[in-house]
């Protein structure tokens, strides 16, 4: 220990605390900013560059004009007021700064002297409230005055008059030139200079020692160069493998272009809440502000289903004494990264915000778009880059608001703002004794109801997470009391079950009421419910004698012929189940079913008898025309149970492998019940058959109509697979409802059915998209949507689709039916937020066929259920419930992909594709052909000629980020369906070509005209690179923002043309932007290119510079 060490360990406490604090005071004296002499060219602080930048991307948008307004009521001094607005600007350089470039560089260009924009208006209207009305309406047009950031004063004011004492103060500053702290410290300022004047004393405000380009200035020397580096450094390993888009349920599709279009919602803390959020505070020695943001990103992630969460932070960058009395913008936007992996507590989390919070703090000099730079990440006019959420605690002076003879009255914000949003949703938490929250949300995206839930939902998990910290965030309630019960409302579906508890008995009751009606046609012949009845009693007590029991499968290897019903109806009623065989299927997958379903008996037809799928103990012949005797007038005795197997259906698996659905008969009847109410068939009424037996559906169209006294119109598989043989089938049958797949429903479309308004026409199977339901409306009387998986008999909701915008919605649950949308962590989602659909009630299956393990995977206990044994079944699927009641499923959760680190929804894709002229269907599939090569690809079928690739490509660009327009377009006579009709997407062919880039290897093509070979050198000289083809994009070689200027300043230099930032973002490849530079070329080309020249050649050079000074505001040309 040296002599000093010595010396210091033998001070008192106080004494060392003392030595500390002056050895502290001496060390920001010799790092404290000083006034710098003024260069030619002052840079840009790093927020400056920032607001530069994003003004420059989109030119006139006013998202980030701040206005400041003030009710003043009283005798007002207007030649004061306007006297105190000047000397603001006087005062303080940032507000008569104005942004030139030099070669693409941007630099402050500080006026001398500026006249201050002052303009009076006078509001009109009948009365005191409409002329107030009128005074806001004028505030707001004038705030949606843009900036031009190279001539104009960064503050103008607009003073109106709604009564001779009430006026409105209208102050619009630039964001470039001011923060929220510096708009508080000029109202501070008003006040005392307008109370001066007024009273006729000097007002005395303290020196202003530094200005804005001082800081500029200090920041180009101590932090330019290397001296950023260990900051960035820090950030670049904090924010590597960051999720870079946050997947917030939206009411609408991004936009391709922000368009910077907002509203605010505020709300109140309740004083309870906001002492225990204090208390909680500061027993975990963190700040307010660290709980509200442990707290947001709790809520982003239940949201999102992510647990990698960004949220940029804005903090207030004033974190040096000197800095406070400095007008400017010293706003930072900080990248704060959170993992809620390995499920924490909330306490954990507060913990984890806390470190990250402070470890930011300690490299907050680095702004974000240098972080930005550094990640390399790419850039899209549709959203912003890392985090498009935002979080700013606000804790700007307290302001005494006290004017001379007057009232002051200061608007909010959002009683004056026109609509903006900075990003998707930011959180402002002011730290005043009112701790209002106000949510700012993007208006493209988001509805004003599902802001205003989102926000209650806040506030209840912080209310659950401050009453118990060790709960697991993601068992943190969201949902209030009302929620919670709307949810519960949704779901009573309770409908008691007939005395009929089997399909036999249910059919037999109605053979009863109805037996000479018409129950089924095939072709010319017509079968009446007795004799259908009789035969079907006849083929059961041969099933009987073949040693058939109650419970037993069996299997149905019938063609579509009226034999296919009676084989169907006499398992049922001796007792078994049966286990669909198509015909046409491979034998080896028949005698896989045969195997599985371990069925000893095979009910099939004469012509197919002696070729059977495989070995079984007795083969049954059911023979419509066979002699009848006595035993066919009644069934055998003892049949099935409810709970007994009323069907095995065989869907296909992952593993290559069909796995067998066991459906119960009282699983059975609880659904045609159901839907014999809604949508509805009654008796009289006439259905047509046409969906294959191993269709789990084609139990609405062979045993429903049997259960209410319909007539069955069965159709032949030839018939239903050719469009204009079932158009004439369906014309001519009269029919008063039809079920079919979409694909279905487009074949008979394409062939010229026309329908009429009395068929009420079902859709089911796969997906509705509305352009097909807006063909179909027109059709017929009604249209239905029914959803729902062969694991809970075949429908679990349904919806009547009406005329309209928007995705066809799948509906509301069925009889004895519940639905649950939840998250990963199986907790219950409010309304609005995608999840999970999991089924429950009286429709589930028994479970897989020889398979426990998936039965128990997919089967699972219902955790929301009273009655013990209750089972939910996992569908896979996507949805939310809507906020009145009804659900939108939007996609599978395996088809919800992720690429190039975003994470894409197919069915989104698709959906706009679809709506491109002549589309008549639409799949994208991420294809990997190329080991790590992932790519989207887009498959679609045509009405006529096919459309060219460029066509959809610029369609889906005009409404889709980039990332989700698909590499490549194949154009297809029609898709591969599986056997139920669905699109197999397995059996979707690869591209010819997938070697190459996006675009098919198309990137390496050479440059074919003068632009183009201008471009490609000005790009390897700015990207460094050797090679460069006409399809490549800039930003995927490593270009950013201020590249893209300084590219944009040479192509000035070399063209004579000047393209706006926003160019490079809407033209990014080089062919794309070299086109751009050709067309602005053109319009200046020939005669008037020659004049122009002539004109300015002659112009001396004195007059040239003062044509330039006044076009440019009066400074100095740059």
């Amino acid at each position: 220990m040296s002599e000093i060490d010595h010396r210091i360990a033998g001070l008192s406490p106080a004494k060392r605390e003392l030595l500390r604090q002056i050895a502290a005071r001496q060390r920001a004296a010799q790092n404290r900013i000083q006034a710098r002499p003024r260069p030619e060219r002052i840079p840009l602080t790093f927020g400056q560059r920032r607001l530069w930048w994003l003004d420059r991307f989109t030119p006139g948008m006013t998202a980030y004009n701040s206005p400041a307004a003030l009710w003043l009521r009283g005798e007002l001094n207007v030649p004061a007021l306007r006297e105190c607005v000047q000397a603001l600007v006087d005062r303080h350089e940032a507000l008569r700064t104005v942004y030139r470039t030099h070669d693409g560089e941007p630099h402050q260009h500080i006026l001398e002297q500026l006249q201050a924009p002052w303009r009076e208006a006078r509001a009109h209207g009948d009365d005191a409230d409409a002329r107030s009305a009128d005074a806001l309406r004028l505030a707001r047009e004038d705030i949606r005055v843009s900036f031009d950031l190279s001539r104009d004063a960064m503050l103008r004011a607009l003073l109106i008059e709604a009564e001779p004492k009430s006026h409105l103060l209208v102050l619009t500053f630039h964001h470039i030139a001011i923060d929220g702290w510096s708009i508080s410290k000029l109202l501070d300022e008003l006040y005392l200079l307008y109370n001066a004047r007024v009273r006729g004393e000097q007002a005395t405000l303290e020196e202003l020692p530094l200005q804005i380009a001082d800081i500029a200035l200090w920041q180009d020397e101590t932090l330019g160069g290397e001296g950023l580096q260990p900051q960035l450094d820090y950030w670049r390993e904090r924010l590597t493998g960051a999720a870079t888009t946050l997947d917030l349920p939206a009411d609408r599709a991004r936009p391709a272009a922000q368009s910077f279009r907002g509203a605010l919602h505020r709300l109140q803390i309740p004083d309870a809440l906001n002492q225990r959020i204090e208390a909680f505070a500061r027993e975990r020695n963190a700040t307010l502000s660290m709980v509200f943001l442990a707290a947001y990103q709790a809520l982003l992630s239940r949201y999102t289903g992510q647990d990698d969460i960004t949220v940029a932070m804005g903090v207030a960058g004033r974190n040096r004494v000197e800095l406070e009395s400095v007008v400017g913008f010293f706003v930072n936007t900080l990248a704060m990264r959170t993992r809620l992996d390995g499920e924490p507590s909330f306490a954990e989390l507060v913990e984890r915000v806390r470190e990250s919070v402070l470890g930011a703090m300690e490299n907050a000099d680095a702004p974000l778009d240098k972080v930005l730079e550094t990640l390399r990440l790419p850039r899209s006019p549709s959203h912003t880059p890392l985090a498009q959420v935002m979080f700013f605690f606000q804790n700007y002076p307290a302001q005494d608001v006290e004017l001379e003879g007057l009232t002051v009255d200061p608007l909010q914000l959002d009683e004056l703002q026109p609509g903006n949003a900075q990003g998707d949703l930011s959180l402002f938490v002011s730290q005043d004794s009112r701790r209002e929250l106000v949510l700012e949300y993007s208006t493209d995206l988001f509805d004003a109801v599902r802001i205003q839930r989102l926000a209650a939902h806040l506030l209840t998990l912080l209310d659950h997470a401050v009453a118990e910290p060790d709960a697991r965030v993601s068992a943190l309630r969201l949902m209030g009391a009302d929620e919670t019960a709307e949810l519960a409302r949704w779901n009573d579906t309770a409908r008691e079950l007939p005395a009929q508890r089997t399909l036999a008995t249910l059919v037999q009751a109605q053979v009863e009421r109805s037996p000479d009606a018409i129950a089924l046609s095939f072709g010319a012949r017509h079968i009446a419910y007795r004799e259908l009845d009789r035969r079907a009693n006849a083929l059961a007590h041969q099933l009987r004698a073949a040693g058939v029991k109650a419970g037993e499968l069996i299997g149905l290897y019938v063609d579509r012929t009226p034999e296919m019903l009676i084989g169907l109806l006499a398992i049922l009623k001796a007792g078994g189940g049966y286990v669909p065989l198509d015909p046409t299927y491979p034998s080896d997958r028949l005698a896989y079913m045969l195997e599985t379903s371990a069925s000893r008996v095979l009910v099939t037809q004469r012509e197919l008898a002696a070729t059977p799928p495989a070995a079984v103990e007795s083969v049954v012949i059911a023979d419509a025309d066979a002699e009848l005797d006595a035993s066919a007038d009644a069934p055998p005795a003892d049949g099935a149970g409810e709970d007994d197997l009323a069907y095995v259906i065989f869907t296909s698996g992952s593993t290559g492998k069909p796995k067998g659905v066991e459906i119960r008969n009282r699983s059975a009847v609880n659904l045609l019940r159901s839907v014999a109410r809604e949508p509805g068939l009654a008796a009289g009424q006439t259905l047509c058959a046409i969906s294959t037996l191993s269709f789990d559906i084609a139990l609405f169209e062979l045993v429903l109509p049997l259960t209410v006294g319909a007539h069955i119109v069965l159709v032949d598989r030839d018939t239903a697979r050719d469009g204009i043989r079932l158009r004439r089938l369906v014309d001519e049958a009269r029919l008063d409802v039809m079920q079919a797949t979409p694909a279905t429903w487009r074949m008979l479309l394409e062939v010229g059915w026309r329908g009429n308004d009395a068929i009420k026409i079902i859709s089911t199977g796969e997906a509705l998209p509305r352009e097909l339901a807006d063909r179909l409306l027109p059709c017929c009387g009604e249209l239905w949507n029914l959803y729902g998986p062969t694991e809970t008999t075949v429908y679990s909701a349904l919806c009547r689709v009406l005329p309209g915008e928007g995705p066809i919605l799948v509906g509301k649950p069925v009889d004895n039916t519940q639905i649950h949308i939840v998250d990963r962590n199986m907790q219950l989602l409010p309304a609005g937020v995608p999840g999970e659909l999991l089924i429950g009630g009286d429709g589930l299956a028994a479970g897989y066929r020889g398979r426990p393990d998936l039965t128990e995977e997919k089967f699972i206990a219902d955790p929301f259920a009273a009655a013990p044994g209750s089972r939910l079944y996992r569908t896979g699927d996507l949805a939310f419930w809507r906020y009145d009641g009804t659900l939108e499923v939007i996609g599978r959760i395996d088809h919800q992909i992720k690429l190039r680190g975003f994470r894409i929804e197919l069915g989104e894709i698709e959906s706009v594709l679809a709506q491109f002229a002549g589309v008549t269907q639409a799949v994208v599939h991420c294809r990997e052909d190329r080991p790590g090569d992932k790519r989207l690809v887009a498959y679609v079928t045509a009405d006529g000629a096919a459309p060219a690739a460029t066509a959809l490509r610029d369609h889906l660009r005009a409404a889709l980020p980039d990332y989700m327009v698909p590499s490549a377009f194949l154009m297809l006579e029609r898709f591969p369906l599986t056997p139920n009709g669905k699109v197999d997407r397995r059996a979707l062919p690869a591209p010819e070509d997938v070697a190459g880039g996006e675009d098919g290897g198309e990137d390496d093509i050479a440059p074919r005209t003068p632009e183009e070979e201008t471009m490609v050198e000005l790009w390897k000289q700015l990207l460094n690179v050797r090679r460069v083809g006409v399809r490549d994009n800039f930003f995927d070689l490593g270009g950013h923002s201020l590249l893209a200027t300084r590219l944009l300043a040479r192509i000035d230099q070399h063209f004579g043309i000047e393209l706006p930032l926003r160019a490079m973002f809407e033209a990014p490849t080089l062919e794309q932007l070299a086109a751009r530079v050709a067309v602005a070329r053109e319009q200046i080309d020939g005669a008037d290119l020659e004049a122009l020249l002539a004109s300015l050649e002659d112009l001396s050079d004195e007059e040239a510079a003062a044509r330039l000074s006044q076009a440019t505001g009066g400074g100095e040309p740059s």
